[in-house]
């Protein structure tokens, strides 16, 4: 079995990426999704955050208040260090299971998709690496129609990532969303099947409405 990477910035339209690849059969591991599954209640990284932030990042529910949390991390350098020391290992446990489970189960080519992955330097772990790259206004405006925050929120959540700039220098493709979804499919689909020639795996269909 073959991983490779799908990473972008925030609001740059990877996952909708990640979505065109599962259409067409390829099996997405979506870090944000098991970022979300290592803390739910019961989880001693919901415990560990708890004892590092305080109840402040609490809902009422006991659940995590990932907008709470995110507002704390992105604006202050060491609690994002200390967010990210709690999270990531058990993050790399959890992607590590679930690529053996794929792997099990026939699968020749899966995909990492993960905001951090060029941040957390796992790139070549993950090659070939594919960056999903948008223009900054873009980016902001996507950002606050999706999260419904401000400009300034959005922007200092960008700024905490590495630019996509400096990712595209290390991608080995480049995805770039400046306009409709049917063009970032179709660049999404041409990607794809230059990832499959890559790593030697047959091309996936691109099945019925598929540019």
């Amino acid at each position: 079995m073959h991983l490779f990477g799908l990473t972008g910035g925030i609001a740059s339209g990877k996952s909708t990426v990640a979505r065109r690849f599962a259409s067409r059969g390829v099996p997405v591991i979506d870090a944000d999704a098991v970022a979300r599954e290592v803390v739910l209640p019961g989880t001693e990284g919901l415990a560990e955050i708890r004892a590092t932030f305080g109840d402040a990042v609490f809902l009422a529910d006991g659940t995590l208040d990932r907008r709470a949390l995110a507002a704390i991390v992105f604006s202050d350098e060491g609690k994002r260090r200390r967010l990210n020391a709690i999270l990531h290992p058990r993050i790399g446990a959890r992607t590590a299971e679930r690529a053996a489970e794929l792997a099990a189960k026939g699968e020749a080519l899966v995909c990492y998709e993960a905001a951090l992955l060029v941040e957390n330097g796992l790139v070549e772990a993950f090659r070939p690496l594919v960056v999903v790259a948008a223009p900054s206004e873009m980016q902001v405006e996507r950002a606050v129609a999706r999260d419904g925050g401000t400009p300034a929120d959005a922007l200092a959540r960008i700024a905490a990532q590495t630019s996509l700039a400096d990712k595209t220098k290390i991608a080995d493709f480049v995805i770039t969303n400046d306009a409709d979804l049917g063009a970032l499919e179709r660049a999404a689909d041409d990607v794809l099947d230059r990832v499959c020639e890559r790593v030697g795996v047959a091309r996936p269909s691109r099945g019925k409405g598929a540019g």
